[in-house]
């Protein structure tokens, strides 16, 4: 392979409907469960369905209302204490074959795995090697898995999104010499990883439709015409994807992170609650592991397509609740588009031992030790008596989501 690199990800099948048919030992392919709560009312997003669904035409991402008639179906309640145990358990049965210097794990249900030294030590492909462990996974979990094999990041996940699938043993290589036969030939442009709706509209009023269309457009045009994104658009076209695990998909610090799809459309005025009540809790967390971060994320996902991730470096590491708040809508504010919200995501990191106190020469010192003192009673309290037990005001609005998300993880019942 080009590089000499070898890339697999493994990405475990209708994962929250298969953890609920293995879990009450019914079979997926026969089953029509669906992961979705119906007390939320109709219009409550479905986040998986079975194998038996899908096969019957029924698309994995839609809404209560929308799921067709003709089937008594079961809905479990998703359990997300649940499935990220059994993700748990993935993760340690692939470090049962490969370092985890290898492995990064890209979401709940999916892995990259950099193959390129285990290929002599286990004296077998990497079909040969990718199969053994799914092989363990269905034996030691019930779950089943398929999986993609290139020679970088971007292969490996065409092979796995596009042709796995349609492979007997749910696993698919991309080489170099496929990208002619295998990539070019894909249409509409969003089945591509990297490739949303607007995007693809985007490129279409180009003129683009196909893959090939792409890899032999003008560089200088895709990037006039898409920036940074430009290139990798025409690299990735190419079968080029020159990303390391260990250098950029790895975080190489520790930081701290909080997430969620919110159940309606928020406009750039009330998502400030919700960036608020997020903050409340990552910085309760920030001090409770006794830090002060210099780095602050934020991550707005729009409904349709597209969004934001800036960060902003602090001139004082802080854990102040207020002066993180205000930083995360600085960020806000410069880069909002008018557009509906349906994703927030919040990241704080480079972090210092919250011991002394440092103060800035520009802000009231009193007011601001205040502030501290008031953060620690309050976290003591909700350590004590529960994150219930004192909330803001606002956690009473229709708009707020806080009250919900103390009894759920990621948005979902424990």
């Amino acid at each position: 392979m080009a590089n000499n690199k070898v890339i697999a990800v493994i990405d475990l099948k209708a994962f929250y409907s298969y953890v609920e048919c293995v879990d009450r030992h019914l079979d997926p392919w026969k089953t029509p469960l669906v992961v979705a709560d119906k007390e939320r009312g109709k219009n409550t997003i479905i986040l998986s369905v079975t194998p038996y669904l899908k096969s019957k035409g029924v698309p994995s991402r839609l809404r209560i209302k929308e799921l067709p008639k003709g089937f008594d179906y079961i809905y479990a309640v998703p359990r997300m204490a649940r499935y990220i145990e059994k993700s748990s358990e993935i993760v340690n049965i692939i470090l049962d074959f490969i370092s985890e210097d290898d492995l990064h794990v890209y979401s709940i249900d999916e892995a990259f795995l950099d193959l390129t030294s285990y290929l002599n030590y286990y004296h077998k492909s990497a079909y040969e090697i990718i199969l053994m462990i799914i092989n363990k996974i269905h034996e030691l979990t019930g779950l089943e898995a398929t999986a993609g094999i290139g020679p970088n990041f971007f292969l490996a996940k065409v092979a796995l999104d596009i042709y796995a699938k349609k492979e007997h043993n749910g696993i698919a290589t991309l080489n170099m010499e496929d990208v002619k036969t295998k990539l070019w030939p894909i249409t509409p442009l969003n089945k591509i990883w990297g490739i949303g709706e607007r995007t693809q509209a985007k490129l279409n009023a180009f003129g683009i439709f196909n893959v090939e269309q792409l890899a032999n457009s003008n560089l200088l045009f895709l990037k006039k015409h898409f920036g940074i994104m430009g290139e990798q658009l025409f690299n990735h076209a190419n079968g080029i994807d020159e990303a390391d695990m260990h250098e950029v998909y790895i975080p190489k610090e520790h930081s701290l992170n909080i997430g969620q799809v919110l159940f309606k459309d928020y406009n750039k005025e009330n998502i400030k609650l919700i960036i608020r009540e997020m903050c409340d809790d990552l910085a309760s967390r920030l001090r409770k592991e006794g830090y002060k971060t210099s780095l602050v994320y934020l991550f707005i996902g729009y409904s349709k397509e597209g969004g934001f991730a800036r960060q902003m470096s602090l001139l004082t590491p802080t854990s102040n609740t207020e002066t993180l708040y205000k930083a995360l809508l600085e960020i806000f504010n410069k880069y909002i588009e008018d557009y509906p919200i349906r994703r927030v995501g919040l990241s704080f990191g480079k972090f210092k031992p919250n011991t002394n106190q440092q103060l800035s020469l520009f802000d009231d010192s009193e007011k601001e030790i205040g502030t501290n003192e008031l953060y620690a009673t309050i976290d003591k309290i909700h350590q004590k008596y529960g994150n219930d037990s004192i909330l803001r005001a606002s956690a009473l609005t229709p708009d707020s989501t806080q009250k919900e998300r103390n009894n759920f993880i990621g948005g979902h019942r424990k």
